[in-house]
This record gives C-alpha cells, structure tokens and sequence, in this order.
C-alpha cells in the first residue's frame, strides 16, 4: 500500500479518543488476522454506538466502555488462536524490527510503558509527549502527538521494512488500530499485566519474562 493510500485509509477510521496527558493502550495487527465477518459486525455497532454517543449521557458512555471490552475479548481470542491471516511476526527479524522501532520512539513522541508482540498482533501502553518538551503540562491546551501521528509513522515505516525481509509488497498492518485510554493507576496496572502475559495466555512461555518480545518499563 502506498503512503497515500495508507494515510487515507488510517483517517477514514478516526477519531480516536485522546485526552490530553492521557496513558494510551493500543492494540493494532497484521492485515486479514481477523475475518471480515466479525469486523462488519463490530464496525455497524460502533457506528450505533457513536450515534448515541452524541446525547452525552454518562450511562451510553459506560456502555460503550463495556462493548469495547466485549469486542476486544471477541478480537483477542481470534488472534490468540492465529486462525486467520499470516503470522508474519513469529518471524524473528520482523519481531526484533517491530521492538526496535517502538523503542525508538521511547522518549521522542512517546513515554513507552510496556508492549507485546505476537504471532500477529502487538500490544502496547504508552503515553503521548508533549509536541514541544519544554511547555507547562499544567496548560489544559498544550497541543501532544496524537495517536494518529504515531501509529501512522511507526506501522508505516515497520511495514515497509518487514515487506523488504520477507520480499514481498503491499498491506502489511491493518489500518485500524484498537486503543482505549487508561483511567487510573489501577486499571493501569490491570493493563500492563494483560499485555505481558498475553504470550503466557497463548502458551508460548510460562512466565511472561521468558518471552523475548516483551518489555515494561521498570518505573512508571
């Protein structure tokens, strides 16, 4: 997929829900690693969802946090199984790439907190900078990178370099991305252990220290 043809496609599944300062958990996945079936079905749902939404009533907003987490439990366990689509990052040199360039980015458009790869999918908890280091965080309009600056550059340039080691062309990543923001320092907690022991889950380690492709930061 072209830059062009990538970028149109990651707008047309915005907007992301980005509070300013916010710890984001994103998970996004290799292209067909779900069947289109259970997506059509999760897009027309959304699509109610944020409809309804546009009432601001605090009891449709608890109920879409609960669909999320239904949905997501409905994503994972397909992806878990690898019962659709390549596995492409099972691949060493690809997985090794995709660790590098999240952790490159550590410091520059993001604090990384934690992430996971998988056969085809990645987990990963991170909280956006600031776009100018230097400002007062106490400043409610201090503009930060937004999700859809960093996923588009971080899947688009580990795309192009997964392509070239396996020797083949086009889609490479989904263009939709699943993120949630964190709210508090317990549901935090509650994430950073769901991603690293997603590979213990899977029954690939017994301990999620084992697993090569695992990372938390060792103070948040």
């Amino acid at each position: 997929m072209s830059n062009l043809r990538y970028r149109r496609a990651y707008r047309r599944n915005l907007p992301h829900i980005q509070p300013p300062g916010a710890i984001l958990f994103l998970t996004f996945r290799l292209t067909g690693s779900l069947p289109g079936s259970l997506l059509n079905r999760w897009r027309q749902e959304k699509r109610w969802l944020n409809k309804l939404a546009q009432r601001n009533d605090p009891q449709i907003e608890q109920y879409r946090i609960q669909s999320w987490k239904r949905w997501f439990v409905k994503f994972e366990a397909v992806l878990d199984a690898g019962s659709c689509g390549p596995l492409w990052l099972s691949n060493e040199l690809i997985a090794d790439q995709v660790a590098e360039s999240l952790h490159y980015r550590d410091g520059k458009v993001y604090r990384l907190d934690a992430f996971s790869i998988m056969p085809n999918h990645v987990h990963t908890v991170f909280k956006p900078l600031p776009l100018l280091l230097s400002v007062d965080l106490s400043d409610e309009d201090v503009p930060y990178h937004s999700i859809a600056s960093i996923m588009l550059s971080l899947k688009g340039y580990t795309a192009y370099k997964a392509n070239r080691l396996l020797g083949r062309e086009g889609a490479f990543w989904e263009a939709e991305s699943f993120d949630h923001y964190v709210r508090d320092e317990a549901e935090w907690e509650r994430i950073i252990a769901y991603v690293l022991n997603n590979p213990v889950k899977a029954g690939y380690v017994k301990h999620w220290s084992e697993w090569k492709w695992n990372y938390r930061r060792r103070s948040k």
